[in-house]
């Protein structure tokens, strides 16, 4: 029996190639595939807002104003800029108000959370900022989203119906830079599991989110704004060639800074191999408001409880695998149909990646518990424990 595995069909270390790589992102944007936008920078299509709000005010101008976005950021250079994306700046320095007063309550409550990329304490994270500026200040959260510009670009990747998250990020002087990587979702696993996702299912990820970063403080180079490389979100291989070292020295060889005026914004792929810089300023406090917006079609037909499902199903599959009548793949599969196999969403101040990209997902946990032959007790305990980590 012929057990060929296509080449394309999935990818791993063995399907990266740095010639192809580098080749690809040798690529010079055609001005003429960015018509609206006022100059190109780096191959960073640089658009004035205040040009063009006719445009966005209007159906049809609209629409072919996210079209050109789409296409950038699908085929072309996966990056763009809005420049005055808040012409009124006002919004952004009372939610930067709100933030800092988040930060300290925060910092004096814990250690502060685990971020993906970054060295533990090189910053400082608000996660799901989002939620916590529309509970502390209902009034400053809606000046800060009522903000056309920022509709229009999600809605030109994802469509309409999109679904909002943000993270604050503070760099101080002397933040270190974060190592380049792809975002989520394939970007937030391992190499092993992402390497037992099928390539089409790699090509699928980056339409499922938008990557953005709204600019809280003017951002000189020097103090570190993003890391891009345009063309780079094209690879298909790229979740698993952005984890080499050659791909790594290339992309800090080929990679982009543009600086950001307080109340710019730069929209990415989230396939764009990308990383927050060092900031090496003397007194600059780099405060970026991280947009995530996801796909409306990110959910299940169903709500299921898969927690009372677990609880029942443990001492059932406890029972098999101690008795040998339940082992491997079939066991596997039998929690797969149970248990909830994805770390998000979920809270990550309660719920931080330590020690990893993501955290332990209820299927981990389920197989975990099966392997070290917990008792039913003590894994509904940490099955409970788990799911108050993870809610709101």
């Amino acid at each position: 029996m012929d057990q060929h595995i296509r080449q394309d069909a999935y990818f791993d270390a063995h399907s990266c190639d740095i010639d192809v790589f580098r080749d690809l992102i040798s690529r010079t944007l055609d001005p003429g595939l960015a018509p609206q936008a006022d100059r190109v920078v780096s191959n960073v299509p640089i658009y004035r807002m205040a040009d063009l709000a006719t445009a966005l005010a209007g159906d049809t101008t609209r629409r072919a104003l996210m079209s050109e976005w789409a296409g950038l950021l699908k085929d072309q250079c996966g990056v763009l800029v809005l420049e005055g994306a808040y012409e009124d700046v006002a919004p952004i320095d009372r939610a930067t108000e709100v933030y800092e007063r988040i930060i300290a309550a925060e910092k004096e409550g814990s250690s502060g959370g685990a971020d993906h990329f970054a060295t533990a304490g090189a910053n400082d994270r608000v996660w799901n900022s989002l939620q916590k500026l529309c509970l502390e200040a209902p009034e400053v959260f809606a000046d800060y989203f009522a903000n056309p510009a920022i509709d229009a670009v999600c809605e030109a990747w994802l469509g309409p119906n999109y679904q909002m998250t943000a993270q604050v990020n503070l760099v101080r002087p002397g933040g270190l830079a974060q190592q380049a990587h792809r975002d989520y979702h394939l970007g937030f696993q391992t190499a092993e599991t992402c390497a037992r996702y099928p390539a089409h299912v790699h090509d699928l990820s980056p339409v499922m989110t938008l990557q953005g970063a709204v600019a809280h403080t003017d951002m000189p180079v020097e103090s570190g704004p993003t890391k891009l490389l345009p063309f780079s979100q094209a690879y298909r291989p790229g979740y698993a060639a952005y984890r080499l070292d050659t791909f790594k020295e290339l992309f800090e060889e080929r990679c982009v800074q543009l600086p950001l005026a307080k109340g710019n914004a730069v929209f990415f792929n989230p396939a764009l191999f990308h990383a927050a810089g060092a900031n090496t300023s003397a007194d600059i406090q780099r405060m970026a408001n991280l947009l995530q917006v996801s796909s409306a079609f990110g959910r299940a037909m169903e709500s299921i409880d898969r927690e009372a499902m677990c609880r029942v199903l443990y001492p059932v599959l406890l029972e098999k695998t101690a008795a040998g009548t339940m082992t491997g793949k079939a066991l596997e599969a039998a929690v797969s149909a149970c248990a909830e196999g994805y770390s998000f969403p979920t809270n990550l101040d309660r719920d931080p990646p330590v020690g990893g990209l993501a955290p332990e997902t209820q299927k981990q946990l389920f197989l975990r518990a099966l392997k070290e032959r917990m008792p039913k007790e003590h894994f509904e305990e940490a099955l409970t424990s788990q799911t108050e980590r993870r809610r709101a």
